[in-house]
């Protein structure tokens, strides 16, 4: 399985930004996946993950009600809408990925101690003050 991330960029804060996800490996919808960020000299840092149908969600408290993430598997691609980014947002963001078999629907909140099976490259978003 392939993850390419993409939609990184530079914005001032209180701006937004849409960072997607393309899962090479048909069909998309048997993975859940999940958002991660990391910034030099920390840990990764999980964001949010969604189901392999889409139905369910779970956000890390750091940016519940200011990020969304979605999919689309018809196009296998994830999203993870971001608004009102602050400059301590500024991360290379990752999207990685679980087969549903491990992690069900309802499970999504022990993708913040996973390791995740397969990892993008990351997309560097940078929020300036």
């Amino acid at each position: 399985v392939q993850l390419v991330e993409s939609g990184g960029d530079s914005v001032q804060a209180g701006g937004s930004l849409r960072l997607s996800c393309v899962v090479s490996e048909f069909p998309s919808g048997l993975y859940v996946i999940g958002w991660f960020r990391q910034t030099p000299g920390k840990e990764r840092e999980f964001l949010c993950g969604v189901s392999w149908s889409g139905l369910n969600t779970y956000y890390a408290n750091s940016v519940k009600g200011r990020f969304t993430i979605s999919r689309d598997n018809a196009k296998n691609t994830v999203y993870l809408q971001m608004n009102t980014l602050k400059p301590e947002d500024t991360a290379v963001y990752y999207c990685a990925s679980v087969k549903n078999t491990v992690i069900g629907e309802t499970q999504l909140w022990l993708l913040e101690h996973y390791n995740m099976d397969y990892w993008g490259k990351g997309t560097l978003v940078t929020v300036s003050s």
